[in-house]
């Protein structure tokens, strides 16, 4: 990608990408970007990590 096409869109895009590639929590990233619905967040993972192995969504009763 040239310098040119690198804006603030592409910047948000990349950050998340990377985190997930460095094996982040889908649920940090989730509050990180301020999504509202995980699946929102899920448009960045290409590993397509689940959101239901992510030790914040794991419910104890």
């Amino acid at each position: 990608m040239s310098a040119e096409r690198f804006g603030p869109h592409a910047a948000r895009a990349t950050a998340p990408t990377n985190a997930f590639e460095q094996g982040a929590d889908i649920a940090k990233v989730q509050e990180w970007l301020g999504h509202a619905n995980v699946s929102t967040t899920r448009v960045y993972d290409y590993c397509k990590t689940r959101a239901e192995d992510s030790p914040v969504f794991k419910v104890s009763y």
